[in-house]
């Protein structure tokens, strides 16, 4: 497909990955890319205040954008501690955005949509590397279980539109992502930005330690957002599968690692003390990123120093 005369709505193009996706998509010549909000947006008026998780408004969404083409990045999202907190909300707002979006998409005639998934939907107990097949062989790591079947229903809900309507849908699970522009807010944050923000407090504030969750014995893999944006452009572009795609670096670090780089990229020499009380979560996750290679070509550019370094910068600059 042909992006550049396509009219684009790309729910959640305001926020972390939308601003960079929206860029991949103006490189690539699209002249006519929607980004509703839910406040006024200068720029993008009348495409504002819309509530996701509402048909009537979703319907209306469709109505104002006329999109050919529909990238769903919108998203309630936080680390393991929101997800802890409210499982309720991250369940319900994230399953309804979907089941209403694709719905008013089908019935509006949109061409293709495209269904941002989640890592989390993967078992708990799933064999290194993550292949794709094996996404339905158990239950979700339990703190974020809620969120990751409610993403995992756009699956459900795209090959079955696929089947019985010749709605073309596909799926991409991108793997933890980060880079400038991520949220830094303690409460709410994935690891990367917590403990980029931890160790620069720390350092600030001379501190002699510093607290991390759970034992660090974890690993995670971790994807650059810029590469992120792109592999999603690439999928709009060139795949049309039933098939659910890995997104990822295919790299994979302890969480212990993690902070001991970022501590030392960052110049905070106190001590790291583990707080064994809180979870790690999902004891390992590594991706096979084979299909995403073999079906759009896609293999991720940055390495992961460097993106560590272009985040902390940002931060630095901005925070």
């Amino acid at each position: 497909m042909n992006l550049s005369d396509k009219r684009i709505l790309v729910t959640g193009g305001s926020g972390f990955v939308g601003s960079f996706l929206c860029k991949k998509l103006a490189d690539r010549g699209c002249q006519h890319v929607l980004v509703p909000r839910r406040s006024v947006a200068s720029g993008f008026p009348p495409f504002r205040k819309y509530n996701l998780i509402d048909s009537s408004s979703v319907k209306n969404l469709y109505r104002d954008a006329r999109p050919q083409v529909v990238i769903h990045l919108a998203a309630v999202v936080g680390g393991i501690g929101a997800n802890r907190a409210h499982p309720g909300r991250f369940f319900y707002d994230n399953l309804m955005m979907g089941v209403q979006l694709i719905e008013r998409a089908r019935d509006y005639g949109v061409e293709k949509f495209v269904a941002i998934g989640t890592i989390c939907s993967y078992p708990a107990n799933t064999p290194i590397p993550f292949r794709e097949d094996d996404v339905w062989n158990g239950y979700p790591e339990a703190t974020n279980a809620p969120y990751g079947l409610a993403k995992k229903m756009m699956l459900v809900q795209s090959q079955a539109y696929r089947q019985e309507y010749g709605f073309n849908s596909i799926f991409l699970m991108p793997v933890n992502l980060y880079g400038p522009g991520d949220n830094f807010d303690l409460e709410t944050s994935h690891v990367i930005p917590a403990i980029i923000r931890k160790c620069v407090e720390a350092k600030r504030n001379k501190s002699s330690e510093m607290v991390v969750w759970g034992t660090g014995a974890a690993s995670r893999e971790f994807l650059y957002v810029d590469d992120a944006a792109e592999a999603i452009a690439l999928a709009s572009e060139l795949y049309d599968k039933p098939d659910p795609v890995n997104i990822g670096s295919g790299m994979e670090i302890t969480v212990k690692a993690l902070v001991s780089l970022i501590a030392d990229m960052v110049g905070f020499q106190g001590e790291i003390k583990w707080d064994n009380s809180k979870p790690d979560g999902q004891m390992r996750r590594n991706l096979d990123t084979s299909r995403a290679l073999a079906e759009f070509g896609f293999k991720a550019k940055v390495d992961f120093r460097e993106g560590l370094k272009r985040t902390i910068d940002w931060y630095l600059q901005n925070c």
